[in-house]
C-alpha cells in the first residue's frame, strides 16, 4: 500500500486529502501543530498522527524520520500546511519570515530529504498545496501572495528537473475553500471568494482526477485557467481588473 504524508492535516484541505487517500487504501501519517485536531483525523481514518512544527529544519527532519519508521518509505508527500497573514509591505519582518518558512521552505526542506531515496528508486510523488494566489495574486496579503508564487515556482522546478527520473509533481491551486483560513479573512475574504468557495472534499476530488490524468496543475476552480491565461497575455488589463476589485473591497470595508 502507498505510504502518504500530509502536513496541515488537522482540518480543511489537509484532512480532506487524508480521508481521500485513506479511502484509496493508503497508509498515512498526518501532521499538524494542533495535536487534538490531528489526533481526531488520524483516529477517524486509521492513520498515524504527528504533532509538531513541520516548517523548521528540525521539524521537517523529525517528520520525515518518523514517517519512514511508520510507513517504511514515503511514496507521496503532500506539502499542504500554509498560513495567510494579513498585510502588505508593512507586515513585520517576523511575519514575512514565518510565512516564507511555512509556505515555501517547508517544501524545500522536505524535498531535500525525500529526493535522494526517490531518485534512487526512480519513483516519488510531491504534491504542493499552492492556491490560485500562486498563479494570480492575493489581495489583502502580500506575504501569502509572494510565498505562494514561490511555492509554485519550486514545484515547477522539481517537475522540470526530475520528471525524467521518476518524480511526479503536482500543484493544487484552488481559489476560496470553506476552511478556517477563509473564515479568518472576514468581510474582505467573503467578498472576494465567498460566492465561489468550494468544500475541501472537492479539492481532494480534483487532485485525484489530476493524478489520473497526470496533470501538474490541479485547478478545482476551472475558471482559474482563464484568469491565468489573461494574466499572461494582457497583464496590464488584468492588473487593472484586480485594482478595480481592490477598490471595491476598500469601499465595502469603508461602508461596513
Amino acid at each position: 500500500m502507498t505510504g502518504v504524508v500530509i502536513t496541515g492535516g488537522g482540518g480543511g484541505i489537509g484532512a480532506a486529502l487524508a480521508r481521500r487517500f485513506a479511502a484509496d487504501g493508503a497508509r498515512i501519517v498526518v501532521a499538524d501543530l494542533d495535536g487534538d485536531k490531528v489526533g481526531e483525523v488520524a483516529a477517524e481514518i486509521g492513520a498515524t498522527a504527528f504533532v509538531g512544527d513541520v516548517a523548521s529544519v528540525d521539524g521537517v527532519a523529525k517528520l520525515v524520520e518518523s514517517a519512514r519508521e511508520t510507513l517504511g518509505e514515503i511514496d507521496v508527500f503532500c506539502a499542504n500546511a500554509g498560513i495567510a497573514p494579513f498585510g502588505g509591505p508593512e507586515s513585520p519582518e517576523e511575519v514575512w519570515a514565518r510565512t516564507w518558512d511555512v509556505n515555501v521552505m517547508a517544501h524545500v526542506r522536505a524535498a531535500n530529504l525525500l529526493l535522494p531515496a526517490w531518485l534512487e528508486r526512480g519513483k516519488g510523488h510531491f504534491i504542493a498545496t499552492v492556491s490560485a494566489a500562486g498563479l494570480l495574486t492575493s489581495l489583502g496579503s502580500a506575504p501569502y501572495s509572494v510565498t505562494k508564487h514561490g511555492a509554485l515556482a519550486f514545484a515547477e522546478y522539481l517537475s522540470a528537473t526530475y520528471r525524467h527520473r521518476g518524480l511526479t509533481v503536482q500543484a493544487i491551486c484552488p481559489q476560496g475553500v470553506r476552511t478556517a483560513m477563509l473564515e479568518s479573512t472576514g468581510t474582505a475574504g467573503q467578498l472576494l471568494m465567498g460566492a465561489s468557495a468550494i468544500e475541501p472534499e472537492q479539492v481532494a476530488d480534483a487532485l485525484f482526477k489530476a493524478i489520473e490524468e497526470k496533470r501538474f496543475l490541479v485547478l478545482p476552480h476551472e475558471e482559474v485557467a482563464g484568469y491565468y491565461a489573461a494574466r499572461a497575455t494582457d497583464t496590464d488589463r488584468w492588473l487593472g481588473g484586480m485594482n478595480k476589485l481592490q477598490r471595491k473591497v476598500e469601499q465595502a470595508l469603508g461602508d461596513a
